[in-house]
């Protein structure tokens, strides 16, 4: 499970990923992505099975291999099982994405506790759940790249909505992100994060929709490129980390934000 590769610096060919939430967003899109550089694809999801399925198919049109696996990340035999599933039905992981998260907005002051445990179930313990079943995996078949999607909310306090425990969360997934590429180093394991800023997605469609000045006056004129993201930007930022390109790259957070958060 090296990931150095022969065929060029990009090249991802005869590896397998599994990445949480691909059934749509930014998870659809990375799943994708990786699979147009020859990786064959799980693609995990909570609920909507015939997304899942429908990537799948998107997959299998590009030549790859694929597979759907439900699993919610956030609770342990769960995270074992996908990885598990994962190994049986492709032989084995060697890139792993940790995409799945939720964001439940609230002032903190009226903040629903069972909310914020929810949060940090799904966009915390699940990357760390996940993360140690593929670690185990990987360190038994020599190495892996472990990329986890974080947010440039783990520098930053995102305004106006306020969600103080999705920033936690992935302020968390940042740290955990060094914690591990430390310990797994030894291994052969790269452990690094993708910490997108505001990208379009079904959800800032929503907002778009109903917060059509947020996104014009905060969101967009925030980012020196005067502009929210799309989802293809983050394809490149994460194929280079699970190629052999990033040999030497582990411990790093990668912000694609569209230059927000430089002032």
């Amino acid at each position: 499970m090296n990931n150095v590769t022969t065929g060029g610096l990009f090249d991802l060919t005869g590896q397998v990923a599994l990445v949480t939430g691909a059934s749509r967003g930014i998870g659809r899109e990375l799943a994708l992505g990786l699979a147009g550089q020859g990786a064959d694809v799980v693609v995990n999801y909570a609920s909507a099975a015939d997304r899942a399925q429908a990537v799948v198919a998107e997959i299998e049109a590009l030549g790859r291999r694929a597979v759907a696996i439900k699993a919610d990340v956030s609770k342990e035999d769960d995270a074992a099982r996908l990885v598990a599933e994962a190994v049986e039905q492709l032989g084995r992981v060697d890139i792993l994405v940790n995409n799945a998260g939720i964001v439940l907005p609230s002032n903190a002051e009226d903040q629903d506790f069972a909310d914020w445990r929810r949060t940090m179930e799904v966009n915390l313990d699940g990357v760390f759940l996940v993360s140690q079943a593929c670690g185990r995996h990987m360190i038994a078949a020599g190495g892996g790249s472990i990329i986890s999607v974080g947010s440039m909310s783990g520098r930053i306090v995102n305004w106006p909505f306020r969600h103080a425990a999705y920033n936690v969360s992935k302020a968390g997934v940042h740290m955990l992100t060094k914690a591990l590429a430390t310990e797994w180093a030894e291994h052969g394991i790269r452990v690094n994060a993708i910490a997108p800023g505001y990208i379009r997605t079904e959800l800032t469609d929503e907002v778009l929709k109903e917060h059509p000045d947020v996104v014009r006056d905060h969101w967009a004129k925030g980012a020196v490129q005067n502009r929210i993201g799309e989802t293809r930007e983050l394809v490149s930022a994460c194929v280079y980390l699970a190629a052999g390109s990033s040999s030497f790259t582990t411990g790093e957070i990668i912000t694609v934000d569209g230059g927000l958060t430089l002032r």
